[in-house]
C-alpha cells in the first residue's frame, strides 16, 4: 500500500542557496521504492520533504540512505526545539487519496 514520509525543517539563515545545491545532489533514484519526491517551501526559510514511496518497508529498508543524504545538508539547518533536532519527520500508509472527492485506497 502506498506511504509517505513527510520531513519539515528550517534552514540557518544565510545558508538557503546551499542547502538547496546540496539537495540537488541527492541522488532519489537509488533509493528502492521511492516513486516520487518533492522539496515544499513552506515559509521563510522553512521546507517540507514529501516523499511517496510503494510501501512503508520502502521507507523503513531507505531510512539509512535518507539519513546520510540528510548527513550531507545537516549543518544548513536549524535546531527545531523541543528535542527534535533539525528535522521533524513522520510517515505512514495512505488512508485516503483522490482529487475531488477522496476515495478510500484499500
Amino acid at each position: 500500500m502506498t506511504a509517505y514520509n513527510v520531513v519539515r525543517m528550517h534552514v540557518k539563515p544565510d545558508r538557503e542557496k546551499e542547502f538547496l545545491a546540496r539537495n540537488s545532489e541527492v541522488d532519489p533514484p537509488a533509493m528502492q521504492g521511492l516513486k516520487k519526491i518533492s522539496l515544499v517551501k513552506t515559509g521563510d526559510l522553512a521546507y517540507c520533504l514529501v516523499g511517496e514511496w510503494e510501501d512503508v518497508d520502502a521507507i523503513a529498508a531507505a531510512s539509512p540512505l535518507m539519513i546520510g543524504a540528510l548527513d550531507t545538508f545537516r549543518d544548513t539547518l536549524e535546531d527545531l526545539g523541543g528535542e527534535l533536532g533539525v528535522t521533524d519527520a513522520i510517515s505512514g500508509e495512505v488512508i485516503l487519496e483522490g482529487q475531488g472527492p477522496i476515495s478510500v485506497d484499500s
